[in-house]
Protein backbone atom coordinates (compact mmCIF):
# COMPACT_ATOMS: atom_id res chain seq x y z
CA UNK A 1 0.00 0.00 0.00
CA UNK A 2 1.55 3.49 -1.04
CA UNK A 3 1.86 6.55 0.83
CA UNK A 4 -0.89 8.17 -1.26
CA UNK A 5 -3.17 5.24 -1.45
CA UNK A 6 -6.44 5.63 1.19
CA UNK A 7 -6.77 2.99 3.70
CA UNK A 8 -10.56 2.73 2.68
CA UNK A 9 -12.03 3.39 -0.80
CA UNK A 10 -15.28 2.06 -0.86
CA UNK A 11 -17.27 2.24 -4.14
CA UNK A 12 -21.14 2.26 -4.51
CA UNK A 13 -21.47 -0.25 -1.46
CA UNK A 14 -24.85 -1.69 -0.82
CA UNK A 15 -26.44 -3.78 1.49
CA UNK A 16 -29.77 -5.73 1.33
CA UNK A 17 -31.10 -8.21 3.91
CA UNK A 18 -34.15 -9.96 4.07
CA UNK A 19 -36.84 -9.70 6.69
CA UNK A 20 -40.21 -11.13 7.12
CA UNK A 21 -41.96 -8.32 5.42
CA UNK A 22 -39.00 -8.54 2.12
CA UNK A 23 -35.87 -7.35 1.31
CA UNK A 24 -34.99 -4.49 3.68
CA UNK A 25 -31.84 -2.20 1.71
CA UNK A 26 -29.54 -1.17 4.16
CA UNK A 27 -26.81 0.80 2.47
CA UNK A 28 -27.86 2.11 -0.73
CA UNK A 29 -24.68 2.63 -2.38
CA UNK A 30 -21.78 4.18 -0.23
CA UNK A 31 -18.82 6.13 -1.76
CA UNK A 32 -16.20 6.87 0.93
CA UNK A 33 -12.25 7.67 0.75
CA UNK A 34 -10.49 7.95 3.82
CA UNK A 35 -6.83 8.29 4.12
CA UNK A 36 -4.52 6.72 6.36
CA UNK A 37 -3.91 8.65 10.19
CA UNK A 38 -7.21 10.49 9.02
CA UNK A 39 -10.40 10.19 11.85
CA UNK A 40 -13.39 9.55 11.09
CA UNK A 41 -16.87 10.18 12.89
CA UNK A 42 -20.43 8.86 11.50
CA UNK A 43 -23.46 10.28 12.87
CA UNK A 44 -27.35 9.45 12.15
CA UNK A 45 -30.96 8.36 13.04
CA UNK A 46 -30.63 4.83 14.77
CA UNK A 47 -31.53 2.07 11.84
CA UNK A 48 -29.48 4.41 9.02
CA UNK A 49 -27.01 1.80 8.68
CA UNK A 50 -23.81 3.33 10.40
CA UNK A 51 -23.13 -0.28 12.73
CA UNK A 52 -23.88 -2.24 9.05
CA UNK A 53 -21.39 0.33 7.60
CA UNK A 54 -19.17 -0.38 10.34
CA UNK A 55 -19.58 -4.69 9.67
CA UNK A 56 -18.59 -3.69 6.16
CA UNK A 57 -15.70 -1.90 7.02
CA UNK A 58 -14.51 -4.75 9.78
CA UNK A 59 -15.38 -7.85 6.90
CA UNK A 60 -17.79 -8.59 9.30
CA UNK A 61 -20.62 -8.60 6.72
CA UNK A 62 -20.39 -8.83 3.09
CA UNK A 63 -21.87 -6.30 0.59
CA UNK A 64 -24.84 -7.14 -1.76
CA UNK A 65 -23.34 -4.89 -4.18
CA UNK A 66 -20.12 -2.34 -4.91
CA UNK A 67 -16.71 -2.56 -4.31
CA UNK A 68 -14.17 -2.24 -1.42
CA UNK A 69 -10.25 -2.35 -0.34
CA UNK A 70 -9.80 -1.87 3.07
CA UNK A 71 -5.58 -1.74 4.43
CA UNK A 72 -4.49 -2.51 1.46
CA UNK A 73 -7.15 -5.79 1.09
CA UNK A 74 -9.41 -5.72 -1.58
CA UNK A 75 -12.47 -7.67 0.45
CA UNK A 76 -15.17 -8.41 -1.90
CA UNK A 77 -15.45 -12.41 -2.35
CA UNK A 78 -12.68 -12.86 0.68
CA UNK A 79 -13.56 -16.29 2.21
CA UNK A 80 -14.37 -16.08 5.80
CA UNK A 81 -10.96 -17.67 6.51
CA UNK A 82 -9.43 -15.43 4.73
CA UNK A 83 -11.74 -12.43 6.00
CA UNK A 84 -10.34 -13.54 9.82
CA UNK A 85 -6.90 -13.48 8.87
CA UNK A 86 -6.96 -9.83 7.14
CA UNK A 87 -8.96 -8.57 10.31
CA UNK A 88 -6.66 -10.08 13.09
CA UNK A 89 -3.54 -7.75 11.74
CA UNK A 90 -5.13 -4.99 10.33
CA UNK A 91 -8.28 -3.88 12.14
CA UNK A 92 -8.95 -3.32 15.96
CA UNK A 93 -12.63 -3.04 16.95
CA UNK A 94 -14.26 -1.47 19.96
CA UNK A 95 -17.65 -1.98 20.91
CA UNK A 96 -20.73 -0.57 23.08
CA UNK A 97 -20.87 -3.67 24.54
CA UNK A 98 -17.53 -4.48 26.23
CA UNK A 99 -17.40 -8.45 24.63
CA UNK A 100 -15.08 -10.09 27.09
CA UNK A 101 -14.85 -13.38 28.28
CA UNK A 102 -15.94 -13.56 31.73
CA UNK A 103 -14.03 -16.91 32.40
CA UNK A 104 -10.69 -14.64 31.26
CA UNK A 105 -8.36 -12.06 33.38
CA UNK A 106 -7.97 -8.90 31.80
CA UNK A 107 -4.00 -9.60 30.20
CA UNK A 108 -5.62 -12.71 29.20
CA UNK A 109 -8.33 -10.73 27.38
CA UNK A 110 -6.30 -9.05 25.69
CA UNK A 111 -3.68 -11.70 24.75
CA UNK A 112 -6.25 -13.69 22.65
CA UNK A 113 -5.92 -11.46 19.26
CA UNK A 114 -2.39 -11.55 19.70
CA UNK A 115 -2.09 -15.52 20.45
CA UNK A 116 -4.43 -15.90 17.56
CA UNK A 117 -1.59 -14.22 15.22
CA UNK A 118 0.84 -15.92 16.52
CA UNK A 119 3.05 -13.70 18.35
CA UNK A 120 5.87 -15.05 21.08
CA UNK A 121 5.36 -12.09 22.89
CA UNK A 122 1.54 -12.24 23.63
CA UNK A 123 1.65 -11.74 27.12
CA UNK A 124 4.19 -8.73 26.77
CA UNK A 125 2.49 -7.19 25.22
CA UNK A 126 -0.89 -7.34 26.46
CA UNK A 127 0.56 -6.35 29.49
CA UNK A 128 1.98 -3.11 27.77
CA UNK A 129 -1.05 -2.28 26.02
CA UNK A 130 -3.54 -2.59 29.26
CA UNK A 131 -0.82 -0.19 31.00
CA UNK A 132 -1.37 2.15 28.12
CA UNK A 133 -4.99 2.12 29.47
CA UNK A 134 -3.96 2.72 32.75
CA UNK A 135 -4.95 -0.85 34.08
CA UNK A 136 -1.73 -1.99 35.11
CA UNK A 137 -2.77 -3.23 38.46
CA UNK A 138 -5.81 -5.06 37.30
CA UNK A 139 -4.24 -7.77 34.91
CA UNK A 140 -5.21 -10.52 36.80
CA UNK A 141 -8.88 -9.12 37.35
CA UNK A 142 -11.64 -10.69 35.79
CA UNK A 143 -14.66 -8.82 33.94
CA UNK A 144 -16.95 -9.06 36.56
CA UNK A 145 -14.57 -7.77 39.08
CA UNK A 146 -14.07 -4.56 36.74
CA UNK A 147 -16.07 -1.15 36.42
CA UNK A 148 -17.44 0.05 33.35
CA UNK A 149 -14.89 1.80 32.62
CA UNK A 150 -12.58 -0.55 33.36
CA UNK A 151 -14.21 -3.16 31.45
CA UNK A 152 -14.32 -0.83 27.93
CA UNK A 153 -10.16 -0.17 28.86
CA UNK A 154 -9.58 -3.47 28.58
CA UNK A 155 -11.71 -3.72 25.15
CA UNK A 156 -10.10 -1.05 23.87
CA UNK A 157 -6.39 -2.57 24.95
CA UNK A 158 -7.65 -5.75 23.12
CA UNK A 159 -8.33 -3.58 20.15
CA UNK A 160 -4.96 -1.78 20.35
CA UNK A 161 -2.93 -4.60 21.03
CA UNK A 162 -2.09 -5.95 17.71
CA UNK A 163 -1.18 -2.22 16.27
CA UNK A 164 -4.04 -2.10 13.64
CA UNK A 165 -3.78 0.15 10.89
CA UNK A 166 -7.27 0.74 11.26
CA UNK A 167 -9.14 1.26 14.30
CA UNK A 168 -13.21 1.13 14.36
CA UNK A 169 -15.57 1.83 17.35
CA UNK A 170 -19.22 1.73 17.69
CA UNK A 171 -20.85 3.71 20.37
CA UNK A 172 -17.91 2.69 22.79
CA UNK A 173 -18.75 5.16 25.62
CA UNK A 174 -22.50 4.55 24.98
CA UNK A 175 -23.01 2.38 28.07
CA UNK A 176 -20.52 4.83 29.89
CA UNK A 177 -21.71 7.80 32.52
CA UNK A 178 -20.38 11.01 31.46
CA UNK A 179 -17.22 11.26 32.81
CA UNK A 180 -16.33 7.86 32.31
CA UNK A 181 -16.96 8.03 28.80
CA UNK A 182 -14.60 10.92 28.57
CA UNK A 183 -12.10 9.27 29.95
CA UNK A 184 -12.29 6.49 27.22
CA UNK A 185 -12.63 8.89 24.63
CA UNK A 186 -9.25 10.50 25.62
CA UNK A 187 -7.80 7.06 25.60
CA UNK A 188 -9.25 6.23 22.11
CA UNK A 189 -8.11 8.98 20.23
CA UNK A 190 -4.82 9.10 22.18
CA UNK A 191 -4.10 5.23 21.37
CA UNK A 192 -5.13 5.89 17.33
CA UNK A 193 -2.53 9.02 17.74
CA UNK A 194 0.10 6.83 19.53
CA UNK A 195 0.05 4.26 16.46
CA UNK A 196 -0.69 6.15 13.63
CA UNK A 197 -3.93 4.71 13.20
CA UNK A 198 -7.34 5.52 11.04
CA UNK A 199 -9.70 6.00 13.49
CA UNK A 200 -13.07 5.33 11.87
CA UNK A 201 -15.75 6.44 15.21
CA UNK A 202 -19.90 5.50 15.35
CA UNK A 203 -21.62 7.96 17.65
CA UNK A 204 -24.76 9.61 18.74
CA UNK A 205 -22.73 12.02 20.23
CA UNK A 206 -22.32 15.21 17.54
CA UNK A 207 -19.54 16.77 19.79
CA UNK A 208 -17.71 13.33 19.89
CA UNK A 209 -17.89 13.25 16.22
CA UNK A 210 -16.65 16.91 16.11
CA UNK A 211 -13.20 15.75 17.73
CA UNK A 212 -12.92 13.83 14.24
CA UNK A 213 -11.36 15.33 10.93
CA UNK A 214 -14.22 14.61 9.14
CA UNK A 215 -17.81 14.42 9.92
CA UNK A 216 -19.69 12.19 7.79
CA UNK A 217 -23.79 12.10 8.37
CA UNK A 218 -25.71 8.88 7.21
CA UNK A 219 -29.50 9.10 6.76
CA UNK A 220 -31.73 6.11 5.13
CA UNK A 221 -28.42 3.91 3.97
CA UNK A 222 -26.89 7.11 2.07
CA UNK A 223 -24.16 9.94 3.23
CA UNK A 224 -26.32 12.41 3.57
CA UNK A 225 -23.77 15.69 4.79
CA UNK A 226 -20.23 15.07 4.99
CA UNK A 227 -17.81 17.93 6.29
CA UNK A 228 -14.94 19.01 7.96
CA UNK A 229 -14.45 18.29 11.84
CA UNK A 230 -12.68 20.32 14.93
CA UNK A 231 -9.53 18.06 14.95
CA UNK A 232 -8.29 20.17 17.19
CA UNK A 233 -9.82 19.48 20.22
CA UNK A 234 -7.85 16.34 19.73
CA UNK A 235 -4.68 17.81 20.65
CA UNK A 236 -5.33 18.70 24.36
CA UNK A 237 -4.01 16.93 27.49
CA UNK A 238 -5.41 13.66 27.58
CA UNK A 239 -7.34 13.28 30.85
CA UNK A 240 -6.89 9.55 33.11
CA UNK A 241 -9.77 7.55 32.56
CA UNK A 242 -12.50 7.13 35.24
CA UNK A 243 -13.00 4.03 36.84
Amino acid sequence: MTPAEPIVQLSNIRLTLPSTAGPVDILRGIDLSVQAGESVGIVGPSGSGKSSLLAVLAGLEAPTGGSLNVAGAALNGMSEDALALWRRSHVGIVFQSFHLIPTMTALENVMVPLELAGLQDAAERAGTALAQVGLEKRLTHYPAQLSGGEQQRVALARAVAPRPPLLLADEPTGNLDGRTGQGIVDLLFGEARRLGSTLILITHDPQLAELCDRVLRIEDGVIADMRAGNAANQQAPLRQAAD
